[in-house]
């Protein structure tokens, strides 16, 4: 079963980007609503766009129940989970929105996450409570919806969460006038709200109204009555994180150990708002004469730093506030003392001669931290942030 061209064109006009690229990379319909497979979603956060022309297969009740027969319990998860599941697999769009929100979060912030979803606070995390996420991103959706024709947008919706019409949200609303900017904001504020809401007496009714996914399965079993621990629920995350960082160096490293310093600067300038790519890519060329290659470690270890940003961006204040630029070994001991990552000295000069385009060997915050915001957030700051 396919879409015509036409019709794919004309629902983009109702779809915010993040929406946009979801029907774009996903290649599985069932009942109405699109799934993509682990494959697809890897494909997602590590390229620009898909690597086949996209046409929706409608899945069967008996091909869907396969794939979830096949998945693995959480205890066997491992950094290579997505690359082995490949097409066996169904993801709902509000996974892949928090699938997102894993990518770009410190470890720190797995305890938080899993603090939310624990509305019970019993330290763990049962189905009905996960499926809170599926209520949070439903209305928050809500909330931005694009005026204009009303089938259009039920078509959409059916399309991202499975339902028809327009559902009455199980949250309470009452003087939530701002939006929050993120969908991590978004979890942060809403799941504390559920505890004071009827979740508890409609999850039942939310649960038998939705089909099953790869996620659901992996985390609570086929029956759906297994809980999750923190410390599964903190492995999974993890291994999420380095798989998609996995791919992203094999790519560029083809069979060795490490990829070039200047692999590594356009990795790191991908997704961003830069435009001239060419003139960071030349300065770092003029300045590191002898390639000694980046290590996945090192790889590993700058995107870890990456995903406490926030905490490191105080640290840059600091200095700024003290009209101070930042020489190498204060930026080594800024990263250190605001994330807990060390970072080699290699990967440091690295990162100097690629940003550092005045070449005073100093780092300024527009310098860096401006495009290393874009570049953590996959290129959606600005119009739809994580």
């Amino acid at each position: 079963v396919t879409e015509n061209r036409s019709d794919l064109e004309d629902l983009h006009l109702y779809a915010t980007p993040r929406e946009q690229r979801f029907r774009r990379f996903a290649s599985l319909e069932f009942e109405g609503q699109l799934y993509m497979t682990p494959y697809d979603f890897i494909q997602a956060v590590t390229s620009d766009e898909p690597k086949y022309s996209r046409k929706w297969r409608s899945l069967s009740k008996q091909e869907l129940n396969q794939i979830l027969m096949e998945t693995p319990p959480v205890w066997k998860g491992s950094s290579k989970l997505f690359r082995n599941l490949n097409e066996k697999g169904v993801i709902s769009y509000t996974e892949y929105l928090f699938l997102l929100c894993i990518l770009t979060k410190p470890h720190a912030g797995f305890r938080i996450a899993f603090n939310m979803f624990d509305t019970d606070g019993n330290e763990m995390v049962d189905k009905k409570e996960f499926l809170v996420l599926q209520e949070i991103f439903r209305k928050k959706n809500e909330k931005r919806e694009r005026k204009g024709d009303e089938e259009k947008r039920a078509m959409l919706r059916l399309q991202l969460y499975g339902y028809h019409t327009s559902t009455n949200s199980v949250l309470k609303t009452e003087g939530e006038d701002v939006v929050p900017r993120s969908y991590w904001d978004t979890l942060r504020r809403s799941t504390s709200q559920a505890l004071f809401s009827d979740l508890a007496e409609r999850a039942d009714d939310i649960s038998s109204s939705l089909s099953d996914t790869t996620l659901l399965v992996h985390f609570f079993g086929k029956k759906g009555k297994a809980e999750l621990n923190f410390e599964d629920f903190y492995r999974f995350m993890d291994n999420l994180q380095t798989e998609v960082l996995e791919i992203e160096f094999l790519s560029y490293s083809n069979g060795m150990n490490t990829i070039s310093e200047e692999d590594f600067a356009h990795i790191l300038l991908r997704y961003t708002n830069v435009e001239n790519t060419a003139s960071y890519l030349e300065n770092m060329r003029g300045t590191i004469p002898e390639e000694k290659g980046i290590t996945f470690e090192e790889f590993r270890s700058f995107f870890q730093f990456l995903n406490n940003l926030e905490d490191f961006t105080i640290a840059m204040q600091m200095y700024n506030f003290a009209s101070r630029s930042i020489g190498q070994d204060e930026f080594k001991r800024a990263v250190y003392v605001a994330t807990g990552v060390k970072l080699s000295p290699h990967l440091v000069n690295t990162v100097f001669k690629i940003f550092d385009v005045d070449r005073d060997d100093q780092l300024s915050y527009k310098e860096f931290i401006g495009i290393m915001k874009d570049r953590l957030n996959r290129g959606f700051r600005v119009r739809i942030p994580i």
